[in-house]
């Protein structure tokens, strides 16, 4: 009997959404060890899920006292493909509830949007192959294996020896990571490009202890001084970035209008954009380089002191096509070739992720954008970049690479993942679990 997928999305929808909004209200905060409970909760509702579809459904770890991530397994037709979907279940800090409109651990429906912590990013994601599942009921097109990750918000450690460890449960032909996002509200999207990420601690010293800044000031430089000329020299007069080394390749045709960049980023009135290129290429195939911490005394309360040392994290996203161990060392050798006045430099690599770039060609791709072209009513997905890091595709890539593998998810440029009022767009929400279900008939056939 052929299943009519959309009439079928409309029966079992209002359960979907009430599983999701179950799991919002677990607060699965993987870098918070008070809330390991939750985390565990969140895996064990996570694995009844899939067991009430009839799925063998566990909770694995790679050793005792490791992050909870759930495997579950359900047989199709004889001789049919067998398919990975990949979600994960652990969640990032709400912050401040001040910050948010609506209780984060409270799923509220405003507009056209759900909110709460891990409405999207990924409860959805689970969710989205849950709906897929509840489509097809007993009558599966392929052999499906679920692989629900409990640490992805804090980088996935244990996940290659995971991969390692039940290699022969989570072999298959074809994988989706439901981890990304589309183009745009009515516009679907395939991530085929990823940057990585290299983030490292650097210190700058120029005095044994603090000095009065009266006293020694115009002979002796100080150690914020000292920092800051260091990290001005990370980029051009441009606001490209001076690293040599580093590599930076095309990206694709793909038009970003002004209002909408404007908007998306949060720009603050007449600011400019840095770097040359086109916009995705600084977006999704340039590195770019940021602070994101810096240690120095509070402006409040400062004295007048030589300060003798200063510390900054820099966060540098490389380009698809380069390496971790490239990246460091070209940065490395540019932090010791610009230190000023002879100060005493110190880095520390805090952590690295390898970019991604998927040959999205082949009978797989084929049937994901036949699929999402019919889910979005006839408009093709986009071949999209994305500038930030999910690592672990890489490794997914390297632990099966027989496989096709394949980045979606639910998210939209104002989903606010990791932000107060993050949000699953309702309507979108429904044409992912819509895709999906079409994906696994169309890899069925």
């Amino acid at each position: 009997m052929t299943i009519d997928i959309r009439a079928r999305l409309a029966e079992v929808l209002p359960g979907i959404r009430q599983d999701l909004e179950d799991l919002v209200r677990i607060q699965s905060v993987s870098a918070d060890p008070a809330r390991a409970g939750e985390v565990e909760r969140s895996a064990e509702a996570t694995r009844d899920l899939f067991a009430a579809e009839g799925f063998e459904a566990e909770i694995v770890r790679a050793y005792d006292g490791a992050p909870p991530a759930v495997i579950a397994k359900k047989a199709g037709p004889e001789g049919a493909p067998t398919v990975l979907l990949y979600a994960h279940h652990d969640v990032q800090p709400e912050n401040d509830h001040a910050d948010w409109d609506s209780p984060p651990w409270e799923p509220t429906e405003r507009g056209d949007r759900l909110y709460g912590r891990g409405a999207a990013d990924d409860k959805a994601g689970i969710a989205a192959h849950l709906g897929a599942v509840r489509i097809f009921g007993d009558e599966l097109p392929v052999n499906l294996v679920m692989f629900i990750e409990g640490e992805e918000e804090v980088g996935s450690d244990t996940l290659v020896e995971l991969l390692n460890t039940y290699k022969s449960r989570l072999e298959a032909d074809v994988i989706v990571i439901a981890d990304s996002g589309n183009w745009d509200i009515g516009e679907p999207a395939l991530t085929t490009s990823l940057r990585g990420l290299v983030r490292m601690d650097v210190e700058v010293r120029t005095l044994t202890h603090a000095v009065h800044s009266g006293m020694w000031g115009g002979l002796v430089p100080d150690s914020i001084m000292a920092l800051s000329r260091l990290i001005a020299s990370l980029n051009d007069d441009a606001g490209n970035v001076a690293v040599e080394g580093l590599f930076a390749g095309p990206a694709a045709d793909v038009e970003y209008p002004e209002d909408r960049l404007r908007a998306e980023s949060g720009a603050a009135p007449g600011i400019e954009w840095i770097g040359e290129g086109s916009v995705v290429e600084r977006l999704w195939t340039k590195p770019s380089i940021s602070i994101t911490g810096l240690d120095a005394p509070k402006v409040e309360g400062a004295s007048n002191t030589l300060v003798p040392a200063a510390r900054c994290r820099i966060s540098m996203r490389i380009a698809p096509g380069d390496t971790t161990a490239n990246a460091v060392e070209c940065l490395q050798r540019h932090l010791e070739k610009h230190v000023p006045w002879g100060a005493t430099l110190q880095t520390t690599v805090v952590d690295t992720g390898e970019a991604t770039q998927i040959d999205a060609t082949g009978p797989a791709y084929d049937a994901a954008r036949n699929a999402f072209a019919e889910a979005w009513d006839g408009t093709a997905p986009v071949d999209m970049g994305v500038g930030g890091s999910i690592p672990f595709i890489a490794e997914f890539l390297e632990a099966f690479p027989q496989a096709s593998v394949l980045v979606t998810g639910v998210e939209d440029p104002d989903t606010r993942a990791h932000g107060a009022n993050e949000g699953l767009h309702l309507a979108e929400f429904e044409k992912v679990v819509l895709a999906e279900a079409f994906l696994l008939r169309n890899l069925g056939a």
